[in-house]
């Protein structure tokens, strides 16, 4: 079974290994046949060789890897995935001892990533960093969750950060249960920013909307960095977004941090509360950035860039680095990374259903 829970795609290995062997051998078994010692020593060898060989080719995974690897991005140079995925290049070359290279594909949502890693050779050398955003994506557009899951699996999750819900300082809600509240009592008064229709925090703010049984207006903006501005300005009341977004405008005290959709604390923010501890469930979710390789690769090779992965995770200087992008490391098994991504699906379906949220 693949860790989406469907069949195993993976078939090319193991078939290598059961080959019959080549009718020419049996020929020249069979010209062979009775010359004694001869015979024996040509059967011996023969069949010795391919022994081997058909041994070799069922084992891919055995030096794996003795090439290098590409992880391939879904956006341009220098964003958060982007240097994440630069990090996680440079420990996977010092644990394979290989050449890890990050190759940029932006476009369509990431979506040119994804089928360029989808129709890569399976055999573990190219690589997708993803984002949370690829479930979003799926949950918007009929058949893309299966054609994705069919065509990629996944490797193990990387680091994750939380979304928090921020308010203008003037807001006077100075918690969750005050801004809910608020928010019931002035139905439609109340708004949010966006980066723009079926972004992040679009979902995470009608996700709350759906929690709480408020009415708030959603006001998108064309990208994070407007929808920042406006809301410190004044101009919009509150957003959800990410951690490391916002976390230089909360700690300048331009902006009121209420609580993180984290299932627990996050580590750049250890004093904002949970929503759980702040009184509104079932917000619970990070954003996360991980790895995925071709369906078809190998279940073996899949497994050691895992390890490699959760090695990586547990060094202290890697979680620095991460920590200092308002990151925290977040490595899992292949079956846990799907499960992931399919509970991420159907939650985003959910909220995209009961909004009525059509993707642009």
């Amino acid at each position: 079974m693949s860790p989406f829970g469907g069949r195993e795609t993976s078939e090319r290995w193991r078939t290598r290994a059961v080959t019959p062997y080549p009718s020419c051998v049996l020929l020249l078994v069979a010209a062979f046949a009775g010359r004694g010692a001869i015979f024996k020593c040509l059967v011996a060898l023969l069949f010795g060789l391919f022994a081997l060989a058909a041994g070799g080719a069922g084992e891919p995974a055995q030096h794996f890897p003795n090439k290098p690897l590409t992880l391939v991005v879904g956006a341009a140079a220098g964003g958060g995935i982007d240097i994440t995925a630069r990090l996680l290049a440079m420990r996977l070359a010092d644990y394979f001892g290989q050449l890890v290279i990050v190759e940029n594909r932006p476009g369509a949502g990431s979506r040119i990533a994804n089928e360029y890693v989808a129709k890569a050779t399976p055999d573990g050398y190219t690589l997708l960093v993803a984002t949370a955003a690829m479930t979003i994506d799926m949950a918007f557009h009929d058949g893309l969750e299966i054609n994705t899951l069919r065509a990629l699996t996944p490797v193990s999750t990387i680091s994750s950060t939380q979304m928090i819900l921020v308010v203008n300082p003037s807001v006077p809600a100075k918690n969750v249960r005050e801004l809910i509240a608020r928010a019931r009592a002035m139905p439609g008064e109340l708004n949010y920013s966006s980066a723009g229709p079926g972004t992040t925090g679009h979902l995470y703010g009608e996700l709350f909307k759906l929690r709480t049984g408020t009415d708030i207006v959603h006001v998108p903006f064309k990208g994070t960095a407007p929808s920042l501005s406006a809301l410190i300005a004044g101009h919009v009341d509150m957003s959800f977004a990410t951690v490391p977004g916002v976390l230089q405008y909360v700690r300048a005290g331009k902006l009121r941090p209420l609580a993180t959709t984290g299932g627990k604390r996050s580590e750049v923010m250890p004093d904002v509360p949970t929503m759980n501890e702040a009184g509104s469930g079932g917000m619970e979710a990070n954003v996360w950035y991980g790895v995925l390789a071709p369906a078809a690769a190998p279940r073996e090779v899949v497994n050691i860039l895992s390890r490699a992965i959760a090695d990586a995770s547990r060094s202290p200087d890697f979680r620095q680095q991460l920590l200092d992008l308002g990151e925290e490391p977040m490595a899992s098994a292949p079956e846990e990374f799907g499960k992931l991504l399919r509970e991420e699906v159907a939650r985003w379906s959910e909220v995209i259903k009961a909004a009525g949220i059509r993707a642009d």
